[in-house]
């Protein structure tokens, strides 16, 4: 059973538990036999673009999030490996921020939630409806990503199937270009555990993601590397873990779980 995550949050992103922090968040891991840890909040914007309110930290915080990180880092050195990190997007044109952020970080996810539109206002994908048009888009931003080697992780890499009606043509040509680039640059992709801890403490009455027929998909891809990523906002995601991981087996089948390539905490394959 993996022991690290590389995808959790602070308070300082406006929507998470507001009175819990970083330390109580590390020693929920602990007491749950974490080894390895990275907090990978959503990454402040030195020039703004995304104005949605609760979404990121803002630009003046990042520097006292890096430190408090560190604090930890030698507090618990004994105990916990605890890493540095951000949750970015790509657009084009903000590569030399990306990684700057990198430069000062231990692990960056590429957590894609929105493209530009053609007058290069943004377009959510949790929001807006997404042509075919805007999915090829989206896939290319991911793709661009890796190519200028900005993250370390691609999380939940099937996202964009959220508002689709099926898995049709177009939803498979973007999972090939996702999971064909990833291999190629040896990125690990990420099971995203959000929706199966909060079907499991009632807030859902059903799963969509991950998705399945993107991971049978991933499954051509021999070398393809994959991780599991809590995405923690809050306690009961990290306290609901075994029963998350166990729920997602059920829910993409044993068979496709079985067929990936997990990686160990240096992201390398088992």
């Amino acid at each position: 059973m993996q022991k690290f995550n590389y995808h959790t949050h602070t308070y300082r992103c406006g929507h998470t538990e507001n009175n819990v922090s970083d330390e109580d968040f590390i020693k929920l891991f602990i007491k749950k036999g974490f080894h390895k840890v990275a907090f990978t909040d959503h990454c402040p914007e030195k020039d703004i673009i995304d104005y949605r309110k609760n979404i990121r930290m803002k630009y003046n915080e990042k520097d006292e999030y890096l430190n408090n990180i560190k604090i930890l880092k030698e507090k618990y050195k004994e105990i916990i490996d605890i890493e540095t990190g951000f949750e970015v997007e790509y657009l084009p044109g903000n590569e030399q921020y990306l990684l700057e952020l990198k430069n000062q970080t231990d692990k960056i996810i590429l957590g894609q939630h929105f493209i530009y539109d053609n007058n290069k206002n943004l377009k959510i994908i949790k929001v807006n409806d997404f042509s075919d048009e805007d999915l090829l888009k989206y896939s290319e931003y991911i793709k661009s990503a890796m190519e200028n080697k900005i993250p370390d992780i691609i999380a939940h890499p099937d996202l964009y199937t959220i508002n689709r009606k099926e898995f049709g043509d177009i939803e498979k040509t973007v999972a090939h270009i996702i999971c064909s680039i990833a291999e190629e640059n040896s990125i690990p992709i990420e099971i995203n555990l959000s929706e199966p801890i909060l079907y499991l403490v009632g807030k859902i009455n059903k799963i969509t993601s991950p998705h399945k027929e993107f991971w049978k998909i991933a499954t051509e891809y021999k070398k393809l590397k994959v991780v599991y990523g809590i995405d923690a906002h809050y306690q009961n995601q990290i306290e609901l873990y075994e029963n998350a991981l166990e729920l997602v087996k059920e829910h993409i089948g044993h068979e496709i779980i079985d067929e990936l390539n997990f990686c160990n905490d240096n992201l390398e394959i088992d």
